[in-house]
């Protein structure tokens, strides 16, 4: 309809400059046509007072309005548009060759077709370079995350199979433009045409992409690149970011079209979206994990979510689905035995799903069978100690080391490896505090530590990693003076200034993040966790914390028969390690309490799940960082590790060796270099070459000492090698993505419906071989159609008031 008022497409108005054509004689005639509306003018006001003056306007200005259209078409307006000289010009077509390219989403004809349809299934001859006859590859090959297919081997590739297509637009492109075809995923590879395409690719970059085709096209006459994809950008490995990519397209006159493949909504579709769970554990640690379940199209049904340890099912959870978006879940579990443990999340397929692989995910977590070793300082004796102790006993992953101070400059060691350890109190140096993995702070005033032991153990939870826990007392938190210390700064909660303890019964209560963290679940479900911590007998707080800081999260409430509710429990993270306040001085009564039963083991529960949960996580001098759980086969995987002394300060210009052993047990080195740009920080490259869990050990020592001797760290990491499923996640077409690009480069987006307009609308570029073009505007219909309007409206207008 544009394009029949105004006689061209609308690019050509965005693209174009407005000028006048107008010959000497043709300003004189615009003259005489001013003149001759203010004629008009002068001969309106002298009608008659039978007229009325609203009716002399109208007139006036149908009549004004009329000329004025005929003095523009005197002018003679045309349209300078840059337009590329033909066949001297390239233009250089991205082709997404991604997994996500092979989902049937348009009545059930894949992403992969509709390219294949666009450019061609075989080779059409016309490159700048000759090109060769292709052979097409089905974009149906067997694929385990599409609808009737069958599972195909991580390893293998697609059977090729001839698959041609229509090629229509590249057949239009070439009339004009000489095409250099590449096809992308997490690189891009020039290709002769669309038919070589596999549609394989396990991740998709699309800055990598376009800087590839600018650095490879420079110094040619490029008019523009086409990138013909569903919008997936997900490699987050991409350098540069696709935000600097745009820049550089931008900076060089260099627009690029898009053309955006697929639905932007998959329907039905159920998808494991996101799964939160500790990526470390210990042996025998319940661990609730929260679950994102996104879903379209399937209101109303009943789902059951399995999650499973190496084939074993360990939990389940059923859920109704509510309307189309996203349902939170939280499914509890125990891994019970150590070692790299790959944790699947599933739904079962529905009836009708167009994509199955973002069913399921899998989450590697290393489940250590190692002993965390937590230092206990008490003030004074108390039951709480013992307690505390007693209900950790059997737990062979926890070591409690007690340091209870009996008398001035007398202490009492429980649980040391050797007589010289804590032989001279509470340690005094970073090394000896550091060798712990967390430390419970009892009911010790403040002054008994130097200002440098406090600020220690503020940096054991900042810089260490480590876990704090302060528990509650007449001489802990506030009322022990650590108002404004170094170590309030790693609390959790807001302390009041010193004063005389508060002596108040509260109860325990759940708040809803407490209702959905591991530690408190205290029972066998959630259901029976959450009824049994009302049953549990009051607690004595002594210390007025009513407050948590910004960022922190309270788990239980104190609440007092009379009075405002205190925090009794919370816990934030502070730097690289937890802290986390517990008020009550006397958990032990959910032990010795009249009304527990003897047999009842809720307190050694709860103290066991909150020391796994405090040391859990706690780093060790060496930290692998290996990317994504699934790497795949026979490309390059980034090992980065991080590597500090015993002070946990990074060390530079170390040798660094990571050994990579895979499923056949055969290992091979792979030295890091210090990356420069971050202290301690080491990077290098390795290729897995077979399918399967991959164990990495790193070891490092100071530059020129033998890796065997005076080892500064060790650490040890694990990544699955195969084929990510990545590109099944998230998978409806991202418009608002590729119409990013184009609109931040001066190019224009298309759906594959309407991508027929881009090989016309790309000729009216800036970029490359190009000539200005005159393209006139008077004979445009719009202007004849209002011309007869606003005359037929005088005459109109005359008649309905009688003055023709």
């Amino acid at each position: 309809m544009f394009e029949f008022l105004f006689k061209y497409r609308p690019v050509v108005f965005e693209r174009g400059d407005l000028s006048l054509a107008v010959p000497w004689w043709g300003v004189i005639l615009v003259f005489l046509a001013a003149g001759a509306i203010v004629w008009f003018a002068l001969q309106y006001r002298r009608i008659g007072p039978t007229v009325e003056a609203r009716d002399r306007w109208v007139l006036m200005a149908l009549r004004a309005a009329t000329l004025g259209v005929l003095a523009f078409l005197l002018l003679r307006p045309v349209l300078l548009v840059s337009t590329v000289v033909p066949r001297r010009n390239f233009v250089a077509v991205l082709l997404d060759d991604s997994r996500s390219m092979r989902v049937a989403d348009e009545d059930g004809e894949t992403r992969a077709q509709r390219v294949l349809d666009l450019f061609g299934g075989t080779d059409v001859g016309g490159t700048d370079d000759g090109g060769t006859e292709d052979v097409a590859t089905d974009p149906l090959a067997s694929d385990p995350g599409v609808e009737g297919s069958a599972a195909m081997d991580p390893a293998e590739e697609p059977e090729p199979l001839m698959q041609g297509g229509e090629g229509g637009l590249r057949e239009a492109l070439e009339d004009r433009f000489r095409l250099r075809m590449y096809g992308f995923d997490s690189d891009a590879d020039r290709i002769d045409g669309a038919g070589e395409l596999a549609f394989a690719g396990s991740r998709t970059n699309l800055a990598a992409a376009l800087t590839r085709v600018q650095q490879e096209m420079a110094g040619l006459p490029l008019s523009g690149v086409v990138v013909v994809s569903d919008g997936a950008d997900n490699d987050d490995e991409a350098t540069p970011p696709l935000s600097e990519a745009l820049l550089e397209a931008r900076a060089a006159g260099l627009p690029v079209y898009t053309i955006g493949i697929g639905s932007e909504r998959i329907v039905p579709d159920i998808e494991v979206r996101r799964v939160e769970v500790p990526r470390e554990a210990l042996e025998g640690t319940t661990i609730v994990a929260d679950v994102i379940i996104s879903h379209a199209g399937l209101a109303g049904r009943t789902v059951r979510l399995d999650v499973e340890d190496e084939g074993r099912i360990v939990g389940t959870h059923d859920l109704t689905l509510g309307p189309d978006g996203e349902e939170p879940v939280q499914v509890q579990f125990t891994l019970e035995e150590s070692g790299p443990r790959a944790i699947r999340f599933s739904v079962d397929p529905v009836e009708g799903e167009a994509l199955t692989g973002n069913n399921e995910r899998q989450i590697l977590v290393e489940v250590g069978d190692t002993r965390r070793k937590i230092l206990y300082f008490e003030g004074s004796p108390r039951p709480e100690n013992k307690f505390v102790r007693r209900a950790v006993t059997d737990d062979e992953n926890i070591q409690v080391v007690t340091l209870l101070r009996t008398a001035e400059e007398k202490y009492l060691r429980l649980d040391v490896d050797g007589p010289g350890e804590l032989a001279g109190g509470f340690p005094d140096t970073r090394e000896e505090l550091y060798e712990y993995d967390g430390l419970i702070l009892g009911s010790v005033e403040a002054s008994f530590f130097t200002h440098d032991q406090l600020q220690m153990m503020a940096d054991f939870v900042g810089q260490r990693g480590g876990g704090l826990l302060v528990l509650g007392g007449r001489r802990a938190l506030g009322e022990g003076g650590y108002a404004g210390t170094a170590l309030a700064d790693a609390l959790p909660v807001v302390l009041p200034g010193a004063g005389e303890p508060d002596v108040l019964e509260v109860s325990a209560e759940l708040t809803p993040a407490g209702r959905r963290h591991a530690a408190m679940r205290i029972a066998e479900t959630p259901e029976a966790s959450a009824a049994r911590w009302p049953e549990l007998p009051p607690l004595t707080s002594v210390n007025r914390v009513f407050e948590t800081k910004p960022g922190a999260v309270p788990l239980l409430n104190g609440v007092p028969v009379q009075g405002e509710p205190r925090v009794l429990l919370a816990h934030q993270r502070y730097g690289r390690g937890t802290s986390i306040a517990f008020t009550a001085q006397d958990s032990w009564l959910w032990q010795m309490h009249a009304d527990i039963p003897l047999e009842d083991e809720t307190h050694e529960t709860l103290w066991r799940q909150l020391l796994r949960w405090l040391v859990h996580d706690t780093p060790g001098r060496a930290r692998l960082d290996l990317g994504d759980d699934v790497a795949p086969v026979s490309e390059p995987l980034r090992i980065r590790a991080e590597v500090e002394d015993e002070r946990y300060l990074r060390v530079n210009g170390a040798d660094v060796v990571a050994t990579v052993t895979g499923p056949s047990g055969v290992p091979s080195e792979v030295r890091l270099d210090w990356t420069v740009e971050r202290d301690g920080e080491y990077e290098g490259r390795f290729v897995p070459e077979e399918p399967g869990l991959h164990r990495v050990s790193v070891r490092a020592a100071p530059r020129g000492t033998a890796l065997t001797e005076d080892v500064v760290v060790e650490g040890e990491g694990f990544f699955q090698a195969g084929t990510p499923q990545i590109e099944q996640f998230g998978a409806g077409r991202r418009t608002e993505l590729l119409r990013r690009i184009a609109d931040e480069t001066g190019g224009r987006f298309y759906t594959a419906a309407d991508a027929d307009l881009l090989a016309e609308e790309i000729r009216y570029t800036e970029s490359g071989d190009t000539v200005y073009e005159e393209r006139s505007l008077w004979d445009m219909p719009v202007l004849f159609l209002l011309l007869a309007g606003l005359l037929g409206g005088e005459w109109a207008y005359r008649r309905w008031k009688d003055l023709a």
